[in-house]
């Protein structure tokens, strides 16, 4: 009777044993291999985490995976990786390929004569007045007061996860997230070029880029781990450095207005610009193309835009797209505790900071900014034919994007 007893319970560790490694190891993007010599994690400065260093105290089942992928990051840590002995040049021009950066143009100025920015202290700002604001009870705005685990996975879908350096990587469109996706798929080498992984950023074609099965984001944790899934979320975001780039959000609506409207962009126009332009513009028996659009002089106007986003039935229809949605929607800023806060309007200064923080500065350099980017001044000029009483529901509607990542209220545009 003992024999069975111990038969069963034997039976049974090992099944438990063999799900957990099925968990680790099963798992082509490498989960096991816990690369964590880039993290750093408040209150710490800014520094190495070691596999040894004790986990913040966790779950029962938090604590068990996390003993087990401690184990295995003992293991691994010291065996040496053949990307990290490289020394990546960057390229000397843009990838012809590569149309819209061709059209843009690329800024390849090493912008030494800039003043340096003392980034430490500024990250330490930009992460108090997130904090404070996110504890603060009188500034509430939809979803600030829920958990983590009350996020549904598919509002998870921004967050990118580079297992073999420790990084975890939100993206903001129109922020500079095709080179920062480009960024994340040659560090977690997602994306091979003809059986070798991509060296650098600038040779990865859009397509792939933006190719959502490139890249291994929370959302996909349920298909992959299952009930484990947020345990394993939350040990990551324990350890691994956390990041995201944010921007003006009045001049990222103006930044996307133009990529998605001014520009012939046929998903846009039949998803987005033939309701407008029936709505707010009267139009009728529109073109089915956005060629044919674009040469009978169709095109949606920043004032149908505005309307649009100020429209209560936008909302019921479907969530705000990506490109216009607040960051703090897309990000959960105040359920997730950001290691570095990057902003585009000290992109390049910011992007070398972070870089040198992962410890990833010796294998590539970020892209180099576009010239002609959409600047703050223009704001003045563009909003200029937009009601006052618009502007002000605007601002409204993204205030908790100005307010959390330190942008200053726009009181020109506000007042008469």
């Amino acid at each position: 009777m003992t024999k069975a007893r111990l038969l069963r319970l034997s039976v049974v560790l090992v099944s438990i044993f063999m799900i957990l490694l099925i968990i680790v190891y099963w798992d082509n993007v490498g989960t096991a291999h816990f690369y964590l010599h880039t993290s750093f994690s408040r209150p710490r400065s800014p520094g190495a985490i070691t596999a040894g260093e004790d986990w913040e105290s966790l779950p029962d089942v938090d604590e068990f995976l996390a003993k087990l992928l401690s184990s295995s990051l003992k293991q691994n840590s010291s065996t040496p990786r053949k990307t990290e002995q490289l020394l990546v040049q960057g390229s000397n021009k843009p990838v012809l390929s590569n149309l819209e950066e061709n059209v843009r143009g690329y800024d390849w100025s090493t912008h030494k004569d800039r003043n340096s920015l003392d980034q430490e202290k500024l990250q330490v700002e930009r992460q108090r007045t997130l904090r404070e604001f996110c504890a603060n009870s009188s500034f509430t705005f939809p979803t600030k007061e829920r958990s983590f685990d009350d996020i549904p996975n598919y509002e998870l879908n921004h967050l990118i996860v580079d297992d073999r350096h420790g990084v975890i990587y939100c993206y903001v469109p129109k922020v500079a997230c095709t080179n920062w996706k480009r960024v994340m798929i040659v560090l977690s080498e997602s994306l091979l070029d003809q059986g070798v992984p991509y060296r650098n950023p600038l040779d990865i074609p859009r397509e792939h880029v933006h190719n959502t099965s490139t890249h291994l984001t929370f959302n996909k944790f349920w298909r992959r781990y299952g009930k484990f899934s947020r345990h394993l979320m939350k040990i990551k975001l324990k350890k691994y450095t956390k990041f995201l780039f944010v921007r003006d959000p009045f001049v990222r609506l103006i930044s996307a207005f133009r990529s998605k409207f001014e520009l012939e962009n046929e998903d846009f126009y039949r998803r987005f610009a033939i309701p407008m332009l029936k709505l707010y513009s009267n139009h009728t028996n529109l073109p089915t193309s956005v060629s044919e659009a674009f040469g009978a002089g169709l095109k949606v106007s920043f004032s149908d835009f505005i309307q649009y986003l100020l429209d209560p039935r936008t909302e019921k229809m479907a969530p705000f797209n990506e490109h216009w949605r607040q960051v703090y929607r897309l990000c959960h800023p105040c359920q997730i505790d950001y290691d570095f806060i990057g902003k585009l309007e000290t992109l390049d200064e910011d992007a070398a900071y972070l870089l040198q923080l992962l410890k990833v500065d010796r294998l590539l350099r970020f892209p180099p900014s576009y010239r002609n980017r959409t600047a703050s001044s223009w704001e003045d000029n563009w909003f200029a034919k937009i009601p006052l009483a618009w502007r002000q529901q605007l601002y409204k509607l993204y205030e908790a994007d100005f307010v959390l990542f330190g942008y200053p209220k726009p009181e020109n545009l506000l007042k008469d």
